[in-house]
């Protein structure tokens, strides 16, 4: 099974609707053009259809472009909201979360603490 590594940092889910005509080349474009990333940074850029039944991600890796899908036969993804944003930045774990079918709108994990002595 491929799924992306839950250590992951610095994962661009694009908040849009993408058509799902759109290649390794459409995607690379849209990720430089119109949201002014770098499609060539080792990220991972996660784009949904319309109907919000199917997800490509598409990353560089090495010496090419890899491109990953996944259609629903039944139910939909939960895409995180953002307000007037075109990108959420989430994690692995979240991304494969999302794939798995949870609103991670609604799961937020507790804050990171550090402490630098005991009292």
């Amino acid at each position: 099974m491929m799924r992306p590594s839950s250590d992951l940092v610095g994962v661009y889910v694009y908040t849009g609707v993408v058509d799902f005509r759109k290649g390794i080349n459409g995607l690379s474009a849209l990720v430089q053009s119109e949201l002014e990333l770098d499609p060539f940074s080792e990220r991972l850029f996660v784009f949904r259809n319309r109907r919000q039944d199917a997800v490509k991600i598409l990353y560089w890796e090495r010496s090419g472009f890899c491109m990953w899908q996944k259609r629903l036969e039944k139910e939909s993804f939960c895409w995180p909201k953002l307000g007037d944003s075109e990108v959420a930045i989430i994690t692995g774990e979240q991304l494969n979360w999302l794939l798995d079918g949870y609103d991670i709108n609604a799961m937020h994990p507790h804050e990171t603490l550090q402490y630098s002595s005991i009292r």
